[in-house]
Formats: C-alpha cells, sequence, structure tokens
C-alpha cells in the first residue's frame, strides 16, 4: 500500500500498518537524513584521498607590460625576439601575453596516499554501518511508538468495556430501586463507580493521543492533532519473532568501530611518512606573445623533484605518537562497548523471558475474571450478589484486559528490542 505524505500532519491514506509506518520513518525521520549525509561526507572524503594519487592539471595565462629591464629581458628571451643591438639597461616598454599548462604527479609519497585512501575507505565503511545501526535504532523506535498506540486503544477499549459494564449495572439497580429491592445507597455507590470509570477512559483517551504524538515524531512527520488509525489485520507484529542466536559480533556499532580502528592504524602510517622522502614528477608548457617585439614562442619543461626532510622539529615523530594514543584510546573503546553490547544482549533476553510470563500470567487472569465476571453479572440481576461485590468484579476484570493487552504489546516491544541488541533488523524480512 502506498502512502503520501502531505505537506502538514499525517499521511492521508489509513489505516496505518507496521510496514508502511517503518517505511515513512526510513524515508522522512531527520535521524535516517543524517545518516545519509554522513555517508555523502564520507564519500566525499574519499574522492579527496583518491584525488592526490592522480596526475594534477593546472593551465594559467596573464598578460603585463612592463619597463623593467630583468622582467623585459626574461620576456624577450621567452618571445625568442633578442637581438644584440638590445640596450639591456633601458629595453624600453615590453608587453608579454603568457598561457601555460603544468602536470605534476606523486610518483611517491612516503606511503601517504595510499594510507590516506585506506584510511578514508574505512570511514566511508564505518559510516555505512553508522547508517545501518540508525536504521535498525529508528525502526525499533517506529515498532515500540506503533505498538504503544495498540497498547493505548486497547486500554481505551478495556475501560470503554468498563462504563458499558457499570453502565448496564447502573440501569439494573435503578430499576431494582425503583421496585424497593435496592438501597439507594448501592445505587449510589454504582453512579460513583461509574462517573471513576468514566474519567479513567477520559485518561486512557489522553494517554492514546500522547501515543499518537510520539508516534507522529517517530516518524518525522508534524503532530497537527491527527486521530491515527491502525490496522486491525496487520501481518507485520507477527514478523517480530525471536532471533536464532545471541551472537552479537555482526552489530552495526562494533563493525562501524572496528572500521574506525583501520582508519586510525591508517592515520598513523600516513603520519609516519611524513618523515619519508617524497618525489614528484612535474611537465609544463607555456607560449608567450609580445605585441612590441611583434614575436612569439612556446616552450616547455619536464622533469623529477625528490624532498627529503633531514630534521623537521620531531614533528613527524610527535604526529605518530599522536596516532598511536588515538589508535590505542580507540581499541579500548571497543572493548568497553563489546562488554556494554553483551550486556543490553542478557538484559534484552531477559526482559523477553519476563514478557512471556506475563503474558501467560495475564492471560490466565483474564480467562478467570471474565468467568467471574459473567457469573457475578447473573447473580446481581437475580438480586443474589451485593453492590460492592459487582464492583470489584468488573474493577478486576477491567484490569485484566489492560495488563493482558500491555504484556502482548510489551513482549513484541521486548522482541524487537532483543533483535536490535544483537544486531538484526526488529522486523524479519
Amino acid at each position: 500500500m502506498a502512502f503520501l505524505v502531505a505537506s502538514t500532519g499525517l499521511p492521508q491514506t489509513q489505516p496505518w500498518t507496521l510496514q508502511a509506518a517503518i517505511e515513512t520513518a526510513l524515508q522522512n525521520s531527520p535521524d535516517a537524513q543524517v545518516a545519509q549525509s554522513r555517508i555523502a561526507g564520507a564519500e566525499a572524503m574519499l574522492e579527496e584521498a583518491r584525488s592526490y594519487g592522480m596526475p594534477q592539471l593546472s593551465v594559467k595565462s596573464s598578460y603585463m607590460q612592463t619597463d623593467s629591464p630583468m622582467m623585459a629581458f626574461g620576456s624577450i628571451l621567452n618571445q625568442r625576439a633578442f637581438d644584440f643591438g638590445l640596450d639591456f639597461n633601458n629595453p624600453g616598454r615590453i608587453d608579454n601575453l603568457n598561457a601555460s599548462a603544468v602536470v605534476g604527479l606523486n610518483l611517491y609519497a612516503g606511503g601517504q596516499v595510499a594510507a590516506g585512501k585506506k584510511a578514508a575507505e574505512a570511514g566511508l565503511s564505518a559510516a555505512t554501518f553508522d547508517d545501518e545501526a540508525a536504521r535498525q535504532a529508528l525502526v525499533a523506535q517506529t515498532v515500540k511508538a506503533y505498538l504503544d498506540i495498540r497498547k493505548a486503544s486497547e486500554a481505551v477499549e478495556a475501560v470503554r468495556a468498563g462504563v458499558k459494564a457499570y453502565e448496564a449495572a447502573v440501569s439494573n439497580a435503578q430499576l431494582r430501586y425503583d421496585a424497593g429491592q435496592v438501597l439507594k445507597s448501592d445505587l449510589l455507590s454504582l453512579e460513583v463507580q461509574l462517573a471513576q470509570t468514566k474519567e479513567q477512559l477520559a485518561q486512557a483517551r489522553h494517554f492514546k493521543r500522547l501515543a499518537e504524538r510520539g508516534f507522529a515524531f517517530v516518524l518525522g512527520l508534524p503532530a497537527d492533532g491527527s486521530e491515527v488509525v491502525l490496522s486491525l489485520d496487520d501481518s507485520g507484529v507477527n514478523r517480530i519473532l525471536e532471533p536464532d542466536t545471541y551472537d552479537y559480533s555482526g552489530r552495526p556499532e562494533l563493525q562501524a568501530l572496528r572500521e574506525r580502528e583501520k582508519a586510525a592504524s591508517a592515520m598513523r602510517s600516513l603520519a609516519a611518512g611524513g618523515g619519508r622522502p617524497k618525489v614528484m614528477g612535474f611537465a609544463s608548457y607555456q607560449y608567450d606573445q609580445g605585441w612590441e617585439t611583434e614575436k612569439g614562442a612556446d616552450s616547455w619543461l619536464a622533469g623529477v623533484a625528490v624532498n627529503i626532510d633531514i630534521f623537521d622539529g620531531g614533528r613527524t615523530a610527535s604526529k605518530v605518537k599522536q596516532a598511536e594514543a588515538q589508535l590505542a584510546a580507540l581499541r579500548q573503546y571497543i572493548r568497553k562497548a563489546e562488554l556494554g553490547i553483551g550486556l543490553e544482549v542478557e538484559q534484552a533476553r531477559l526482559a523477553v523471558e519476563l514478557a512471556k510470563e506475563r503474558v501467560a500470567v495475564t492471560e490466565l487472569s483474564l480467562a478467570q475474571a471474565e468467568e467471574s465476571a459473567s457469573l457475578s453479572r447473573s447473580r446481581f440481576e437475580a438480586g443474589a450478589l451485593l453492590t460492592a461485590e459487582l464492583i470489584g468484579v468488573e474493577g478486576r476484570l477491567m484490569e485484566a484486559r489492560m495488563r493482558r493487552a500491555i504484556a502482548l504489546a510489551d513482549l513484541k516491544i521486548a522482541i524487537a528490542q532483543l533483535r536490535k541488541a544483537v544486531g538484526l533488523f526488529p522486523i524479519q524480512n
């Protein structure tokens, strides 16, 4: 199903499925856009690093007039206009139009070009893994926001059912009071409980609206107060399945850190290359034209330049030490991240186990509460049950329904968090 995002508010196509919400979040959320911008920046850095190993070509042109003996003499020679009758002390006004092209090529840069390219490639790979991590986190947030609305909706329905039950009880009690079978205090107790349950319904609706605002925020959409309608038959929720393994070595955050370790190692090589010889090949072609001499000529130049820093005051050694310190710190950070992610996986696994136990308990409690409520309503209508007892039974049924709905949604949220913790997308493809 295609979803068109309007300029304001939520998409016009309703109801929402979980898959549609995820696609909208990945396309529209600021977090996803930031991650893509980082990849674009890393790609630009890689292009820059590659450029240092490519030939460099530049062209330039200039026109000048002078009566300076030295500059005039140089222009005359370049124009091939020299003759022995020239007065070197007073050559007169000389003009020159120069056009030149220069080609340079790094033949050897002490390994700095290769190291810079390797560091940039690792940086791009790290940015790609960062994007993957951001997408996984965004999907997990979307799943939670989606299921928060479902929890809030279930709570609203449970309290609404309680309101209807109390309304029926009040109606029955009113008839029995009119017939002289129920005390006024019992009728008032039911009416008070009905009012309190209606207050709970208003609170539940408020929490649902808050959940809808959070849903719009996660999807990167403006919250304009529009009601969010969820699909009643959403197969996407059923694809939130427990992972087959708890191996988190493929977690994108860890892979991004490992790529940054490669980049830091390459930066150390780049720093060390500062103390090695630099060899560069160059060639140039130029043409000089003078209108005062009415002559012009071309010339070329080619050669190889070698540069060796004999002593740089310890600058290169200092840069190498800085790079080594950064590399050592990064390795410890990776170790810390591995320990932290391992703890996160264990916490997520235990959260799933707890959620399963909660679901089992709440399902049993709901079945018991429904049976008890059915029997109690029949006894109350027959006059064999006190009003206070009916209020307690209806309250326990409403609570059981809410607890079961929340437990089911929390189980899916816990599974989604566990999948994210081991480096998987919360929804299985």
